[in-house]
């Protein structure tokens, strides 16, 4: 388990996650901004490292994910619904750091 936190993926994963699930309780608006800014370098990131890869389908996911949390142009989905979307992101997030046997991978 150590070893997946090695890189810079997993980290980057593991603390979206953190946040996604953070947004679940009363914060102040600024946080959510925070959110939205950490989120969108982050998927970014990740869409990045995905294209680096070749792997178009996480490329696509991380990229819809960088636009949905954006800042600057806010999708209004109401409190409920962004509470389901961030604990479906940040449980997708998680699995995706410690699932076994990754499609494309060597191990």
């Amino acid at each position: 388990m150590i070893e997946k936190l090695k890189d810079s993926e997993s980290v980057i994963k593991l603390a979206l996650a953190i946040l996604m699930f953070m947004c679940l309780l009363d914060m102040p608006y600024g946080f959510y901004m925070f959110v939205r800014f950490a989120a969108l370098v982050g998927f970014g990131i990740l869409a990045y490292k995905a294209k680096d890869k070749d792997d178009k389908t996480e490329m696509i996911i991380y990229g819809a994910l960088a636009l949905l949390f954006q800042p600057f142009f806010k999708i209004a989905l109401g409190r409920e619904m962004w509470n389901v979307v961030d604990v479906i992101v940040g449980v997708g997030l998680v699995v995706t750091v410690f699932r076994k046997g990754k499609v494309g991978s060597t191990e």
